[in-house]
């Protein structure tokens, strides 16, 4: 069922709710008018029978009965007695012959009890009541049926039926019609975002003036676009870029193998063309197995998570890269080493860590003027910050921006080695960690890469 359907019969039962329940209250509040008002005409009518009665001294009621066949119009179906106080009936009025009004005991008892009773009687409302006083003593009762009442409420009744399905049919037509106001611009804008693709992604949903929860819609979808714009273009370079990187490396390669293969060489030729080949085809490993480490690093559930030291992680990193490069130097200051080991410990992956601190402490020291780096690490009750320190190469202005892009390199970086896929690998991995990235680079304190983690942060 469509929303415009929904919508509609979810008016119309709202509709037909109300209409039956303001149907069901004018019915009872009629019937009970109704009763009342018959209540009241009985009451005068049997008081007026009374006043009669009381004033007769002659035990003569020919005067009561030529009342009673007179008022047919009045009450219909009528039955009238009265009894003296000696429990005999002196006078006996009904429309029908035969139907006299004979009161039970019980009624009798209630009516001297209550002194006014109304009561059911043969499927007619009855009143009697009680009169003494020093001239009378008696009970005079009366039925009767409220025929005219019957009526006007069966056709309440059938005029109430007739408007709650007449509500009911107009309220779905409406709901229909309101609903297709409603859904007109969700329509458009469904439109719209078909006729958006990867290939015209610069294209927009229309903002409307009306400040509603659609424009918040169309507001927030754009907002989508633009990330998603910016995603594919991030995308593009960046499979365009690594198609450049790993098509360098193999072109090199082919040209060296076919040239090698023109004519025959000596041994030390061949084997300074391997020697050249193998060179670039651990070029194209490092760079397939930087990119496979960046796409390792997409989603947070994709990695394993532990309690990790970081004072190891950076002391064994410090130790590799001077192991490696014995040359570089890594100067380093925990501030402030703290007692409370949980303050030293990180929720993360202590792999993907060594290789993100790996990448900033070796760029420190390839690029600072004596290859020496500084690493200050302190600590808190709620976060580890730690600063990497190199005075050498600085950072343009321009480029700090950009300096985790991958393959983005500075101007000074294109000479040497490296393809600028690590501080977007580190940026990708800290990013995991729920942690931040900062770089500063300044002629007077050299370039700063300062991150914090956050303290035994729990997974999400």
């Amino acid at each position: 069922m469509s929303i415009r359907y929904k919508i509609a019969l979810l008016f119309a039962v709202l509709v037909t709710f109300l209409l039956i329940s303001s149907g069901i209250f004018v019915y009872f509040f009629s019937a009970k008018e109704r009763q009342n008002t018959f209540r009241d005409r009985l009451r005068n009518r049997a008081l007026a029978t009374a006043k009669i009665y009381s004033s007769i001294t002659d035990n003569n009621y020919d005067v009561l009965n030529k009342m009673d066949a007179a008022a047919v119009a009045s009450l219909y179906d009528r039955s009238i007695s009265i009894l003296n106080y000696t429990d005999a009936y002196d006078y006996i009025f009904s429309d029908t012959p035969g139907d006299s009004l004979i009161l039970a005991k019980k009624v009798v008892e209630q009516i001297k009890i209550n002194t006014e009773y109304f009561f059911n009687y043969k499927g007619r409302t009855a009143f009697a009541f009680h009169k003494t006083d020093n001239n009378n003593n008696f009970i005079l009762a009366i039925a009767a049926s409220d025929s005219d009442g019957k009526k006007y409420l069966a056709q309440l009744q059938r005029i109430l039926i007739v408007a709650g399905l007449s509500g009911t049919l107009l309220s779905f037509i409406t709901g229909l019609l309101f609903a297709k106001g409603l859904i007109r611009p969700i329509k458009m804008i469904t439109r719209e975002v078909n006729l958006i693709s990867t290939n015209n992604l610069s294209q927009r949903l229309k903002v409307s003036n009306a400040r509603d929860e659609l424009t918040g819609l169309v507001i927030t979808l754009n907002t989508l676009l633009d990330r998603m714009q910016d995603s594919f273009a991030i995308q593009r370079r960046f499979i365009s870029n690594a198609s450049h990187e790993l098509s360098t490396p193999l072109t090199s390669i082919s040209s060296q193998l076919e040239v090698s293969l023109q004519k025959k060489r000596t041994e030390d030729e061949y084997r300074d063309v391997i020697k050249s080949v193998y060179e670039d085809i651990k070029d194209v490993q490092l760079l397939t197995r930087s990119l496979l480490d960046i796409a390792k690093t997409g989603t947070q559930g994709s990695i394993d998570l532990s309690e990790v030291r970081i004072d190891e992680v950076i002391l064994k990193v410090a130790a590799d890269v001077q192991k490696l490069q014995l040359n570089y130097r890594v100067v380093i200051d925990f501030d402030n080493f703290p007692e409370d080991e949980g303050l030293l410990t990180v929720f993360g992956n202590s792999n993907l860590l060594y290789i993100a601190f790996k990448n900033i402490i070796e760029n420190g020291c390839k690029y600072s003027v004596n290859h020496t780096t500084t690493v200050i690490a302190s600590f808190s009750s709620s976060q580890i910050t730690v600063t990497v320190t190199s005075i050498g190469d600085i950072i343009a202005e321009a480029d700090i921006q950009n300096v985790f892009q991958p393959f983005f390199r500075t101007d000074t970086a294109r000479t040497k080695q490296g393809f600028g896929l690590g501080l977007t690998l580190t940026k990708r991995i800290l990013t995991l960690h729920q942690s931040v990235i900062e770089v500063v680079s300044k002629p007077d304190t050299g370039t700063v890469f300062t991150v914090r983690l956050p303290n035994k942060f729990l997974p999400l």
